[in-house]
């Protein structure tokens, strides 16, 4: 929402950004105010006049910034040369890779745009503006994208642990049951797993699989129909 007007493509015109996920305001209580209060109060001690404020809710960060709603608006203002300061609180709120920040950013340096982060290390702002900011950012940027990894693999092995002995790793999965952290077999979703396998061996498309369990009143896990999506996943992770 626009906040007041300032000279289009001037120096010192500059676009607000935050955004949160929806698991991040069920799960962690993050807080659009305070973002906004924070960007504000850096946009106004350097002296930048905000043309726009873009909240972006319930938007996961693995969506790239020019395909979520707020953040196409954002990309279009920039080329229309309407702001040259892009500000955001952390770098993970506007890019869901060090690839995708560097490839974003150097088109707005290239462009005369400069982007703010807030926080970027323990509550250090930056901007690429300069030459030092442009180095610290990438130096960031690649260890925010080195730590996400290392976070993404030390969760899948330690799924792949809890299912290869039997344990709840999420939802429980058809072909189980669950008593506390323990998975148990149910001989009954077990043997329709059994029935799904034999019906792909001998050539059924999983959209034909589902149309039979549903045309048998087989409930999913929880009640509901069958989809060729769902026959995949049981096929794919049943123990």
């Amino acid at each position: 929402m626009a906040k007041k007007k300032a000279k289009i493509g001037g120096e010192n015109t500059a676009v607000l950004y935050a955004r949160v996920s929806t698991l991040e305001q069920a799960e962690h209580g993050v807080s659009l105010e305070a973002q906004i209060e924070r960007l504000q109060s850096y946009a106004h001690a350097n002296g930048l006049d905000v043309v726009a404020v873009l909240v972006e809710t319930g938007v996961s960060g693995g969506v790239p910034l020019g395909e979520r709603p707020q953040g196409e608006k954002l990309v279009e203002m920039v080329e229309r040369g309407e702001v040259r300061n892009i500000i955001c609180w952390k770098l993970d709120r506007c890019f869901r890779s060090a690839s995708d920040a560097l490839t974003v950013t150097e088109r707005w340096d290239r462009i005369g745009a400069a982007f703010h982060v807030v926080d970027l290390i323990g509550g250090q702002a930056m901007n690429t503006a300069s030459p030092m900011g442009k180095l610290l950012f990438t130096m960031t940027a690649a260890f925010a994208e080195l730590e996400k990894n290392l976070i993404s693999e030390r969760t899948r092995s330690a799924l792949a642990h809890k299912k290869a002995h039997g344990k709840a790793y999420g939802s429980t999965p058809f072909g189980q049951d669950r008593l506390g952290d323990d998975l148990y077999a149910n001989p009954e979703e077990q043997s329709i797993i059994e029935r799904m396998r034999d019906m792909r061996e001998n050539g059924a498309t999983l959209r034909a699989i589902a149309d039979t369990l549903n045309g048998d009143g087989v409930p999913s896990k929880r009640g509901g129909a069958w989809y060729a999506s769902s026959v995949r996943y049981v096929l794919e992770n049943a123990v």
